[in-house]
């Protein structure tokens, strides 16, 4: 009889033969291999903002939001399809013991145009909430890449003067005096505004 106890896990394997487990249970662990605390903390802010925002939404707004989302799936093309066909079908005749009341389609023709008009009004409604929320973000992005362009300016300092302290010899030093300005927001798009009007 083996004196031995069973062969102990490493915590490498055990650690391997968790996230299949739980996926077998169907468990969601509770961040994945590889995503960073910090990213996983940004991506949880921003989902919870957009949940923010549809909950302020009013009430016109998310009708608009679903209709418009109802109007561009395929289950709004089958009903179409299967109304419309059957529409027609009957005008011209094909069905036996149905009477005919729009031959010449033109009550159709008026139905979907009515329709047109509504779901567009719909789906323009949607499209100026999208607007809005894209402009936001669009300030957010501005908003970073200038902080971004500050803080990366006073590192080039920050490193440049460390290297004149050292007596390290500093190659393209008019390149750093140019990149140790901070670049102004609004000549940028003066500058794009003119390109383009030249254009």
């Amino acid at each position: 009889m083996s004196l031995t106890g069973p062969a102990p896990v490493s915590p490498t394997t055990a650690h391997d033969d968790a996230p299949v487990a739980d996926r077998r249970r169907g468990v969601t662990t509770e961040a994945a291999d590889g995503l960073a605390p910090a990213l996983a903390r940004n991506i949880d802010a921003v989902m919870e903002r957009r949940r923010e925002a549809a909950r302020a939404a009013s009430l016109q707004e998310r009708a608009a939001a679903a209709i418009s989302r109802f109007a561009g799936s395929m289950p709004f093309v089958y009903i179409h399809l299967v109304l419309y066909g059957s529409w027609i079908l009957a005008n011209l005749g094909i069905v036996p013991g149905l009477p005919v009341w729009d031959p010449s389609l033109v009550i159709l023709a008026m139905e979907a145009s009515v329709e047109a008009i509504f779901l567009s009004t719909f789906v323009l409604i949607n499209q100026n909430r999208m607007a809005a929320e894209d402009d936001a973000r669009a300030d957010l992005d501005l908003q970073i890449s200038l902080l971004n362009e500050h803080e990366t300016t006073r590192l080039i300092e920050m490193v440049e003067a460390i290297a004149r302290r050292l007596d390290v010899p500093i190659e393209a030093s008019e390149e750093l005096t140019e990149l140790k300005k901070d670049v102004a927001p609004e000549a940028v798009l003066d500058r794009i505004e003119q390109t383009g009007d030249a254009e």
